[in-house]
């Protein structure tokens, strides 16, 4: 009878141990709030990708926007690029859905769906609405994206360009 109640004792304490982690894990797996997007908004950024930065909690890409006409990035009025950065999910995540350093390099034209910072600083975050890389030099037709280009890729968990709310607001960015 000892023996039994000396399993079901260890029994308990496994399972409260067990219930223990879970409910540690669960709220760590939400490291931040998104608060700091407009999730309201939906932009879609077509630009070149001027940087990755592979962090383990978001992959975040660097991206110069195109013209409308699609020939050329956009610039201040001191002739710098403008560049926004886009949060994407954790590196490892990211990978597996094919966005690494290695996979978009400088000079590689995307269009990313994001929800623009309230802030209004040129930031979002666009893991789920969409991002679409163009074939090696072939940038899409003036005014339009990178799922309109023939032989373009598709990555991460959008699986289409969301529809956007608004306009990409690089022209006041560039006064």
């Amino acid at each position: 009878m000892t023996h039994s109640k000396e399993s079901l004792t260890r029994l308990i304490v496994g399972c409260c141990a067990l219930i223990g982690v879970f409910a540690v894990a669960i709220p760590a797996s939400g490291h931040h709030s998104f608060a700091m997007y407009d999730q309201d908004e939906i932009y879609i950024l077509t630009g070149l990708v001027t940087r990755v930065d592979p962090n383990p909690n978001h992959l975040q890409l660097f991206i110069a926007p195109l013209n409308e006409a699609r020939d050329q990035v956009i610039r201040d009025e001191n002739d710098e690029l403008i560049v926004w950065a886009v949060e994407m999910a954790g590196a490892a995540r990211a990978a597996r859905d094919g966005i690494t350093v290695n996979s978009f390099t400088r000079g590689t034209i995307v269009s990313v769906g994001i929800h623009p910072l309230r802030s209004g600083l040129p930031a979002g975050g666009g893991n789920e609405l969409g991002l679409f890389k163009c074939p090696a030099d072939t940038p899409p037709a003036p005014s339009l994206h990178c799922d309109s280009v023939q032989g373009s890729t598709t990555h991460g968990q959008g699986e289409k360009l969301a529809e956007p709310t608004g306009v990409l607001p690089v022209s006041q960015l560039a006064q």
